[in-house]
């Protein structure tokens, strides 16, 4: 995919021995997040779409849904598409030649406008099927837009992007899974994992110079939706980012669509869970402390950044604007 640049340094794994009582062992401890180039337009400006909670073959609006990111794509020229996981419903996939892949994806995301990159996380529903599959080469193959990984950096020039895997943080579904079963292959020991992984993230955080510093995870730190906060989030996550600076943090889980605004930092909330099937009148009434917006119906989100300026729109399924925002970098302020 033009524009996709691989950063082979943070590929290298890194290894350490260590003297275990049966002799010298080999022992690879986690690798370094992936960074991806996506370069901005030649005029500095970036601009993306945010989907989430979307793959059901087309079925509750997600076509629908796809028109009209095609068109709203389309008339703000967009650079790439972000998926905040739940990719394929409602078990994942079975393998990587599943042929939910093109009927949910494929076939569906077909405007000239959506040829784009996608930048995918995996979602709780994803990991109750086979995972793997969602992260192997064996599908950028059959659709080149497709790029799926746990945990990556796409650095777009503009704008920083740190995907993060959530789904492991949430103790429940290792200690009650409630009948599923989750594919747990390459997370090992979830406390490790979840070490690892804020290590990186906040070093890569802390390392950034990017103007405009973007999370993207399915779970959600702030919603009024149906999960609404996700503790393990709020307790680990929320104050790596409020310490680094991070603008926004992007992500689905909750089937609607959501601007919270926190408390502590300038950091904005942004919920895009509505790419099929919505839960309609859903909504806990407790914590709404920031909230700017909350639509319990389908659509999704655009965001467009230059230098000094940032605009949020939530859109529904006709492409109708729910909830603009914008917000102006030097002064910190928003309308």
């Amino acid at each position: 995919m033009a524009g996709l640049i691989l950063n082979n340094k943070s590929m290298a794994l890194c290894l350490v021995l260590v003297i275990c009582s049966f002799g010298l062992c080999l022992v690879s401890t986690h690798a370094e997040l992936q960074r991806f180039g996506q370069p901005a337009k030649t005029d500095g400006t970036l601009s993306f779409l945010v989907l989430g909670d979307w793959g059901r073959k087309g079925a509750f609006n997600q076509s629908e849904v796809a028109v009209q990111m095609g068109r709203i794509g389309e008339k703000l020229d967009i650079d790439f598409v972000v998926s905040t996981g739940d990719n394929f419903y409602d078990n994942g996939l079975t393998g990587n030649q599943d042929k939910a892949f093109v009927e949910s994806f494929t076939q569906i995301y077909t405007a000239n406008s959506l040829q784009k990159q996608w930048y995918s996380v995996l979602g709780n529903h994803d990991y109750r099927g086979n995972a793997e599959a969602q992260l192997s080469q064996q599908l950028r193959k059959i659709d080149s837009r497709w790029l799926c990984l746990r945990s990556f950096i796409v650095n777009a020039e503009l704008a920083e992007i740190f995907f993060v895997d959530t789904t492991p943080f949430v103790q429940s579904y290792f200690i009650n899974a409630e009948g599923h079963t989750y594919d747990w292959r390459g997370i090992g020991s979830p406390r490790s994992y979840i070490a690892n992984l804020i290590k990186d993230l906040k070093l890569a955080l802390s390392e950034s110079s990017a103007k405009w510093k973007i999370v993207v995870g399915h779970h959600a730190i702030r919603s009024i939706g149906h999960h609404g906060d996700t503790e393990e989030l709020v307790s680990k996550l929320h104050p790596i980012l409020k310490a680094n600076n991070v603008d926004f943090y992007m992500n689905g889980h909750d089937h609607c669509l959501e601007h919270i605004s926190d408390t502590e930092s300038p950091i904005q909330f942004l919920t895009s869970g509505a790419g099929s099937k919505a839960w309609r009148g859903d909504i806990k009434e407790q914590n709404k402390d920031g909230l700017k917006f909350f639509y319990d119906g389908q659509g999704f989100m655009s965001v467009q950044l230059t230098q000094n300026e940032a605009e949020i729109a939530f859109y529904d399924v006709s492409g109708t604007v729910l909830h603009r925002w914008t917000t102006t970098k030097l002064l910190h302020s928003s309308t």
